[in-house]
């Protein structure tokens, strides 16, 4: 049993930066594979970026790539996105999510089952 929590969400202007936290719960959060996902108004839930439990390897979205930054601190229990350059497509709800199987890089939801609230992310022109 995991429980995440999302914070670091706000308002922000075209260009600006955020850093989001999922702090977590559980035993096995060095061995869980973690991932963030966005869901925009009127649209699905889409794959943002993936780390394995132990942080050494990562996976990013096409449209996020060499913008943001997913890391983790096993100590803290928390699970990290660093957002740079945000655009106004990025305007979603943030969503932390944790793996419950086999550790690796994983894009789809399904392949997780622990899923944080939610933290808004708004980026205005």
């Amino acid at each position: 049993q995991v429980q995440l929590v999302e914070s670091g969400g706000g308002l922000v202007q075209a260009g600006d930066s955020l850093r989001l936290s999922c702090a977590a719960s559980g035993r096995t959060f060095s061995s869980t594979a973690m991932g963030w996902f966005r869901q925009a108004p009127g649209k699905a839930r889409e794959f943002v970026s993936t780390i394995t439990g132990n942080g050494r390897s990562t996976y990013y979205a096409d449209s996020v790539k060499d913008r943001f930054t997913i890391s983790k601190d096993n100590a803290k229990n928390t699970v990290y996105l660093q957002m740079n350059s945000l655009k106004p497509e990025d305007t979603a709800v943030y969503y932390c999510a944790a793996g419950a199987g086999l550790d690796g890089l994983y894009t789809r939801s399904y392949e997780y089952h622990y899923w944080g609230q939610g933290t808004q992310v708004t980026v205005s022109s």
